[in-house]
């Protein structure tokens, strides 16, 4: 930092968990509904706590200081993204070929909120040269909060689907919504080929106008070699669309694919007891569901291939409606068996279903035999992942 910036900031990173403060760090103290991280501030600052920020004003200063350290970041390009489905599996990619130009600090596991984004962006170092943000919305209006903050060079949106439909009621609302990041990026706005809401993004875009052609056939292998399936494919091409504007080439982006993994219960591999898993249960809504049982029902297995669906939520009035369409489509992939787990679910077309995942946990041994590939999938609140451990 530059002595002004030690006097105006006076910090190395932030955190609102007082078990991560580390020397030199800002603790930020918020009142949640069960804690007060208030009550936490003589352990933060025990732990070496440089700043403060608590009170009943907490929030606003955590944005206001944020947004201030984020105009600091005068050599720091700001590239962030939105949508309804792959935001996390798009942000992890565009980290990975970004990255081949220089340092690249992004959103760690579900920081892309009101809380969260502000936090990212003080962790951010001095010298990355892109800063990759992911936004998360369930309400109107939350996108524009987010901009506001982050101020972003240049925006991406994976797709306009379903999640959180209950509080924008259609889908041209979710699209209103995402739309505002491309209305607020000053340079690149860029949505995959296959958006079907292209012309109302490209209406509200600021900058240039991306739209994401196939990739290059040697970088879609590559892909495909770390992310199976179709939808994954679309996230890479925008993801590539976009960092190739800012000089990554497509044998850079190859080479950045060779450690690659994504973070949390995305796609994550697990055997036990001769049963293999795919815990794909960080999240679901209806289009992220139908997507991985593609991917699911092309794989190659000699035993038997499980799908195990739970509830999805934040679907208001069309919830019964869109499980009925996820089943439905479950049904026609020539699976041996799905599961329904959870109230809605359960009301579905289904070869057996449990009212919740300790009903499942009982009847473990008596459902699942070695040999057999099973796909776990569900909003993450459902906690289908247990099943694993």
């Amino acid at each position: 930092m530059t002595e002004y910036d030690e006097m105006k900031f006076g910090f190395e990173g932030a955190t609102f968990d007082s078990r991560l403060v580390k020397p030199g760090m800002l603790y930020v103290a918020l009142k949640g509904e069960n804690v007060d991280g208030n009550d936490f501030i003589p352990k933060a600052l025990e732990a070496g706590a440089a700043k403060v920020i608590g009170g009943d004003d907490a929030l606003a200063e955590l944005q206001s200081l944020a947004r201030e350290y984020r105009r600091s970041l005068k050599n720091t390009t700001v590239v962030a993204l939105t949508g309804s489905v792959g935001k996390t599996t798009t942000k992890e990619l565009l980290k990975s070929f970004l990255s081949t130009l220089g340092k690249t600090h992004a959103t760690a596991g579900n920081y892309n909120n009101h809380l969260g984004l502000p936090i990212t962006i003080l962790n951010c170092p001095r010298d990355a040269k892109f800063l990759v943000l992911e936004m998360g919305s369930n309400h109107p209006g939350e996108i524009a909060v987010l901009c506001d903050i982050a101020e972003p060079d240049s925006g991406l949106v994976t797709n306009i689907g379903t999640a959180h439909i209950e509080f924008f009621k259609t889908r041209e609302g979710i699209a209103d919504e995402k739309g505002t990041l491309l209305a607020r990026a000053r340079e690149f706005g860029a949505v995959p080929g296959n958006c079907d809401f292209k012309d109302t993004l490209r209406s509200r875009c600021r900058g240039e106008f991306v739209v994401a052609g196939p990739l290059p056939a040697k970088l879609a292998d590559a892909v495909n070699d770390v992310l199976p399936g179709e939808h994954n494919l679309t996230n890479a091409s925008v993801a590539f669309a976009l960092a190739s504007r800012y000089g990554v080439s497509v044998e850079g982006a190859i080479r950045s694919l060779e450690n690659f993994a994504l973070p949390g219960s995305r796609w994550r591999k697990v055997e036990k007891n001769g049963v293999r898993f795919i815990d794909d249960t960080y999240n679901a809504n209806p289009d992220a569901m139908k997507a991985a049982l593609s991917t699911f029902s092309k794989l190659e297995n000699g035993g038997r291939k499980i799908a195990v669906l739970g509830d999805m939520f934040e679907l208001g009035e069309a919830s019964q409606r869109l499980h009925a369409e996820v089943f439905d489509y479950a049904s026609r992939l020539g699976l041996d068996a799905v599961i329904a787990v959870g109230e809605e679910s359960s009301r579905c077309k289904c070869t057996k279903s449990f009212e919740n995942l300790q009903k499942l946990q009982e009847c473990v041994n008596e459902e699942f035999h070695k040999g057999d590939l099973v796909l776990l999938k569900a909003s993450n609140a459902m906690k289908l992942g247990k099943i694993t451990e």
